[in-house]
């Protein structure tokens, strides 16, 4: 059975950090490709950041490029997303999303075969 469970959301000023978490079971974790996606109420859920299974290779969706940095520990089996300077219109419930085999990116829902159960992440004004 494949999990992924997220942690590490909650409320923060603007300006502020938050780093993510997503601790995956039931997937050959080094194998495969990982991202994090978000939702805000009335949007569709969009594509924030990946990272392929050696690590070395990341893409970032341009408004966050330079404030969030997406990172993984193949020996925990976990994925980090760290988010800097933090703003209000990064509020949103955050996905962690676990990639096909063989796919190095992914960036739109469509192509992802797992998901967690989303953790929320408020910057207030």
């Amino acid at each position: 059975q494949v999990q992924l469970v997220e942690s590490g959301g909650g409320l923060v000023q603007a300006g502020g950090s938050l780093r993510l978490s997503c601790v995956v079971s039931g997937r050959t974790f080094g194998s495969i490709s990982m991202g994090w996606f978000r939702q805000s109420p009335g949007k569709e859920r969009e594509f924030v950041a990946t990272i392929a299974w050696a690590g070395g290779i990341t893409y970032y969706e341009d408004s966050v490029k330079g404030r969030f940095t997406i990172s993984r520990d193949n020996a925990k089996n976990t994925v980090y997303l760290q988010m800097n300077s933090l703003k209000p219109e990064d509020t949103a419930v955050y996905y962690c999303a676990a990639g096909p085999q063989g796919l190095v990116r992914f960036t739109i829902p469509a192509q992802t075969r797992d998901w967690g159960q989303g953790t929320q992440v408020t910057v207030s004004s």
